[in-house]
């Protein structure tokens, strides 16, 4: 039996811990075939992004009418797209698209380091987000979408709110960074969801944001609805966070394979 289909469009992390490889790793483990668009290549390690670039419009446009055209898609996720015209010509392929989309509105790495030029912002707001069945921004992206900073977690629905009248259906705001009990919030502006988990002592936390984007793409695929979609995306995750491993000289990667190891590994 063919798996559920699920495309990536995103950038490609030449350290393999989040970008199109994070994105595939985490479809195989979530039971889908994926598949991807490249619209950046980045030079990434565990000490940051030493620089990127843009593949040409016409070569990401080609990519998708290729993967579209034949293969067609059960649910679709993006990540960074680096520049209004990529942010557009996404935007103006999956506006034909029946099948949800999740958006992550990557903006910086997890070291900080710029991946969406400030130019793209408002294209990002105007025309992607409008086409998003959920949108997974951090704290840091809800602020550069919105304006709304969240510094409590009882300023996640005004944040939600700010970020639905953007357009999306729902949106899954990521409290990962406040202090205290890490707790995201999803809402569809009627009715609201709440996600606690514990806080591992971890800071192996590369691809975080992408694997959980992904693994709500491979679950909305399977047919869940978006709020089972995101809780068991967020079990996965959590588990992933609990097993990250050390790499390089800075911040390792989560384990997308961490279900599959040995008990003596993953314990």
């Amino acid at each position: 039996m063919t798996p559920p289909r699920v495309l990536t469009i995103a950038g490609s992390d030449s350290g393999g811990g989040a970008g199109i490889q994070a994105d595939l790793k985490t479809m195989l483990a979530n039971g889908v075939h994926g598949m991807s668009v490249i619209a950046a290549v980045t030079a990434q390690n565990s000490l940051g992004v030493q620089g990127y670039w843009e593949l040409p419009p016409e070569a990401v446009r080609a990519q998708l009418d290729s993967v579209l055209g034949d293969i067609g898609v059960d649910a679709v996720k993006t990540g960074m797209l680096a520049s209004p015209i990529l942010v557009q010509t996404v935007a103006e392929r999956l506006a034909g698209v029946d099948a949800p989309i999740v958006i992550d509105p990557v903006g910086v790495s997890k070291h900080g380091d710029p991946l969406l030029e400030p130019a793209a912002v408002d294209v990002v707001k105007t025309r992607l987000l409008p086409l998003a069945t959920v949108v997974t921004p951090n704290l840091w992206e809800v602020e550069q979408l919105t304006g709304v900073k969240v510094e409590a977690e009882e300023q996640m629905m005004t944040a939600a709110e700010a970020v639905l009248a953007l357009g999306p259906e729902w949106v899954l705001i990521k409290g990962g960074h406040l202090p205290g009990e890490p707790v995201d919030l999803l809402t569809d502006g009627q009715t609201e969801y709440r996600y606690s988990a514990e806080r591992h002592d971890n800071h192996h936390t590369h691809g975080t944001g992408c694997t959980l984007a992904s693994a709500i793409a491979s679950h909305l695929a399977h047919g869940e609805d978006v709020p089972d979609a995101v809780r068991i995306a967020k079990d996965y995750v959590t588990g992933a966070i609990a097993h990250g491993f050390g790499l390089g000289a800075g911040i390792g990667p989560v384990d997308h394979a961490w279900q599959w190891r040995p008990l003596d590994v993953v314990q």
